[in-house]
């Protein structure tokens, strides 16, 4: 994720930022635009609209003019709504269909740090023009707590329908989890990637003529599923070797589960990579004889870097970064290493991504 500037004193702000410190401008992402922008009350206007400031009070933007989602009163979104949308919710908020008893302040809590990360995905998937799509429509979220006597809540992708459990968003819970299961990563947005995954692998594979080029790399997903995920948490700790053809060794268990974890894993790239872009950082890798100088470029930005680029920034960015984590005493960031196999599939991915945006491009 990027950092901004404020649209009206250039002062840096975030991807959550509500409000400018430096000049006190309302501050709100602005989905149809990908980008945060400063505003100001429209009040000539009508109740609760507000217009995009640029540097001086300029109108960037010819003065269109929005409303905050409904969602804000909550202090769960900080995406505004053009103001000819008859929706109340955001792009991203309208998303979520369910949402577990919000009279509950856990539960409340819960569900703000879930929406914070999903904004975050609705981000990336724009960005790489898949998200929002003329003619196609996205997943939707369904958010659900556990209830005394009621079935357990299971965190997954159905006809296109994710469901997220939200303990998940309990760091404690969540730790307990990865642990059980022998992940060495498993947060929020994590699993939002992984369950859009899901989702895309049918208008993306299955629908777009590549179903035969899927099987030869991630194998025949019309295995039993279930019996190849009951399969791989028999064995554990055991799972054997994955290294050198997954990104993890639940990619292991089943093709449409190899395919998920490796578009997660193309995801967490695109994401860390632009982020290290917006602060221009260059990177120089030691070495006994010649160092090798690395600078990072925005996977977004025109023209688009080449994959290999990529994957040539990427090591030595999560060298970096998992040295960082360890001078502070903490875990490695990125507890992953890519093989061959895995970058063949990652590229599977950004191959497929790329001719989606291509066509869409081309259809406008």
């Amino acid at each position: 994720m990027r950092v901004f500037n404020c649209g009206h004193c250039a002062h840096l702000v975030f991807f959550d930022s509500v409000q400018c410190l430096h000049c006190g401008s309302a501050l709100a992402f602005l989905p149809d635009a990908l980008t945060m922008a400063a505003l100001a009350p429209a009040f000539r206007d009508g109740p609760g609209l507000w217009r995009r400031l640029g540097g001086g009070g300029a109108l960037p933007d010819g003065g269109r003019r929005y409303r905050m989602c409904c969602n804000q009163t909550e202090q769960a979104c900080n995406f505004a709504v053009p103001a000819d949308d008859p929706a109340v919710l955001c792009a991203s908020c309208r998303q979520t269909r369910v949402l577990p008893d919000l009279s509950d302040a856990a539960n409340l809590g819960r569900c703000k740090q879930i929406e914070a990360a999903k904004r975050q995905l609705f981000y990336t998937l724009a960005c790489l023009g898949l998200e929002p799509a003329p003619g196609r429509s996205g997943p939707v979220f369904e958010f659900l707590a556990d209830l005394p006597g009621g079935p357990a809540i299971l965190t997954g992708h159905n006809n296109g329908t994710i469901t997220l459990n939200v303990s998940e968003a309990d760091d404690g819970e969540r730790a307990c989890r990865r642990i059980a299961l022998g992940e060495p990563y498993r947060t929020l947005i994590g699993h939002l990637r992984h369950e859009s995954g899901h989702f895309y692998w049918s208008p993306l594979v299955r629908d777009g003529g590549c179903i035969d080029a899927f099987r030869r790399l991630f194998g025949d997903e019309r295995q039993d599923y279930a019996a190849a995920l009951d399969a791989h948490y028999a064995k554990g700790s055991a799972a054997g070797d994955w290294s050198e053809q997954y990104v993890s060794a639940y990619a292991a268990a089943h093709p449409w589960e190899d395919w998920a974890e490796t578009w997660a894993h193309y995801l967490h790239m695109i994401d860390l990579l632009e982020t290290a872009a917006s602060y221009q950082v260059g990177i120089t890798v030691p070495a006994p004889q010649s160092a090798l100088r690395h600078q990072v470029v925005d996977p977004f930005a025109a023209p688009r870097p080449a994959f290999l680029d990529m994957v040539r920034q990427w090591v030595p960015l999560t060298l970096m970064l998992n040295s960082l984590n360890r001078s502070l005493g903490q875990s490695d960031a990125y507890p992953f290493a890519l093989s061959s196999g895995a970058i063949d599939k990652l590229r599977f991915v950004h191959d497929l991504v790329s001719v989606s945006r291509q066509a869409r491009d081309a259809g406008r």
